[in-house]
């Protein structure tokens, strides 16, 4: 069917949401605008779904859904006796919409659905699915991104996203159904008197509450350390959560940002929600400058990640997820060797993309570091391997670079509301000491060298910048730089060709983890680049790691590399 049969189709079909209706009259003679949003099927890919709300196939609506999940109903009916899934939704325009008409697809079908009463956050929904016994988790969410947007995340039985082998066949379900005419779906509110649609209640919550505190080391300390805190939910689910738990370990100076207190998928206040940025926590910052907290935290929409800064003088630094990370490592570490209840043969977890910083730590501390691909479903595959041997309490954290932690077993996904908890934590301890979260992130460099890290990203929008992002990438692959930022390339890791080539020896060793669209060079003086096509987003990601005495030193490389990478991808 052509863009414009399609669009027709649509004008003719798409009636349940009048919102898309008056989308489609108003761009009736536009061709650009309709190609847009019907030049393609907007893509499942490995874990879900995630675009601009809106009308058409390209466009997050109640029908993308609807076959979405119809497509996830067929996989989970023939995989399991008696299926449920649970479904869970953030603060985003249209969140609560695209989860009722999940769960009324779900209930044609015959599945019996757990829904949450209210907005929670994603490792909520990654609880549920586990403490309910599920087959399958829907969480519906855009996580960071701007308004505009919104999506669909696909957990499994575990309570992790969706496997590769399990995406590729719920993807092939989807692709071959048709949008209108293969869909079943029946009235929500029918479906909740009958029961096949049913509630979450309080008790499941506060069981994950207990699971949450559980993961507290000095928990005990937070009382009376006097630590003040500025809050952010960014307009998203983590208000509650985040509070509660806040509230439960003894830290009750908390000031939370009123403007972005309550959920509202406009981000009024913060056009990108995302707390990696300096512009997501500026209100936040400006509460600082009168509160004078000791931590301002902000935790995304969802509530899986969580970003802080931290007093600088008279100004407040912020941490990247790599110094959270490794600061959260050290102290997990430290703490657990100190009162002996580190396991056995203890496992840190991070991705490719994280800091080689970590592999200092588990050195310091005889853990075992394994690393992955990009994305946190695979530090919660590594967990379920663990737990199919009966040793899951090998696990001590896990961590990505994008302001993901975890610790603890009862979920797996990143979870922003324990990792709230233990940043305050940490830093209650160290208060204790007589050191501030600055000095000791300073202390860290001091001990195990000076790592400097950063992301760029390039955009590339519409069909035009899918097609130029593919070309990119190949052409990075086929013709790969001798020198990046002046420093001779060491390595080049290849994990869609699955091998690492030596480029001094030219030596090829194989690459066991799955294949995937990234380039990893490996230069001189221990820098790294790290080039990925994001999973999510129309862009091509590029994390530079550089080493140096100083921070100068560190930040001069870093700027060469990016220099190289400018003219690249321009």
């Amino acid at each position: 069917m052509s863009v414009m049969e399609l669009y027709a189709n649509w004008c003719q079909l798409a009636v349940d949401d009048p919102d898309l209706q008056t989308e489609l009259a108003a761009i009736a003679g536009q061709d650009a605008e309709i190609r847009e949003r019907f030049y393609r099927d907007l893509e499942f890919g490995t874990g879900g779904l995630r675009g601009i709300l809106g009308a058409g196939t390209n466009r997050m609506n109640i029908y993308t859904v609807r076959r979405a999940t119809q497509g996830l109903a067929n996989y989970v009916k023939k995989s399991f006796d008696a299926p449920s899934v649970a479904i869970s939704f953030d603060s985003r325009n249209k969140s609560d919409v695209f989860a009722k008409a999940a769960a009324a697809v779900l209930a044609a079908n015959g599945i019996k659905v757990h829904l949450y009463r209210e907005l929670m956050p994603t490792p909520c929904l990654s609880w549920a699915v586990r403490c309910l016994k599920c087959s399958a988790g829907i969480m519906v969410t855009a996580s960071h991104n701007p308004a505009k947007y919104n999506g669909y995340k696909a957990y499994g039985a575990d309570g992790c996203q969706i496997t590769l082998e399990v995406a590729e066949i719920v993807i092939n379900e989807i692709n071959s159904l048709d949008m209108f005419k293969d869909v079943r779906y029946t009235d929500f509110e029918e479906a909740v008197r009958e029961g096949v649609i049913s509630y979450i209640e309080q008790p499941v919550i506060e069981e994950y509450y207990q699971n949450v505190l559980a993961q507290g080391i000095n928990t005990k300390l937070c009382a009376d350390s006097g630590l003040k805190i500025v809050y952010t939910p960014l307009n998203g689910t983590g208000n509650k959560p985040v509070r509660e738990i806040l509230s439960r370990i003894g830290i009750r100076d908390v000031t939370v940002v009123a403007e972005q207190e309550n959920p509202d998928g406009n981000f009024p206040t913060c056009p990108y929600p995302n707390p990696e940025i300096r512009e997501a926590l500026q209100l936040g910052l400006q509460y600082c400058d009168k509160v004078k907290p000791d931590l301002l935290l902000a935790t995304d929409p969802d509530a899986d990640r969580v970003g802080i800064a931290v007093p600088d003088g008279d100004d407040y630094a912020l941490f990247s997820g790599n110094e959270v990370g490794a600061l959260l490592t050290e102290y997990i570490c430290s703490q657990r060797t100190k009162n002996g209840t580190m396991p056995e043969n203890p496992i840190v977890v991070k991705t490719i993309v994280t800091t080689d910083l970590i592999a200092a730590i588990a050195k310091e501390y005889g853990l075992q570091m394994i690393e992955v691909l990009t994305g946190f479903k695979f530090i919660g595959e590594q967990i379920g391997l663990l737990e199919a041997k009966g040793e899951e309490n090998r696990y001590v954290f896990g961590f990505e670079e994008s302001y993901g932690y975890l610790a603890g077993t009862y979920v797996r996904d990143k979870d922003a509301v324990v990792a709230s908890m233990l940043i305050c934590e940490m830093a209650a301890y160290y208060r204790t000491q007589g050191i501030s979260l600055l000095q000791a992130r300073e202390n860290l460099y001091k001990k195990y060298g000076l790592f400097r890290h950063s992301l760029q990203s390039f955009a590339f929008e519409g069909e035009s910048g899918m097609k130029k992002m593919n070309t990119l990438m190949e052409s990075l692959r086929t013709e790969q730089p001798k020198s990046i930022g002046g420093l001779d390339v060491i390595s080049v890791s290849d994990y869609l060709r699955s091998e690492t080539v030596n480029k001094q020896t030219g030596e090829t060793t194989a690459i066991t983890l799955p294949k995937s669209n990234v380039l990893v060079f490996d230069l001189a003086e221990g820098a790294k680049v790290v080039v990925r096509p994001s999973g999510t987003e129309p862009k091509i990601k590029c994390y530079y790691t550089s080493v140096g005495d100083s921070m100068d030193t560190a930040l001069a490389t870093e700027k060469k590399l990016q220099e190289d990478f400018d003219k690249i991808f321009q």
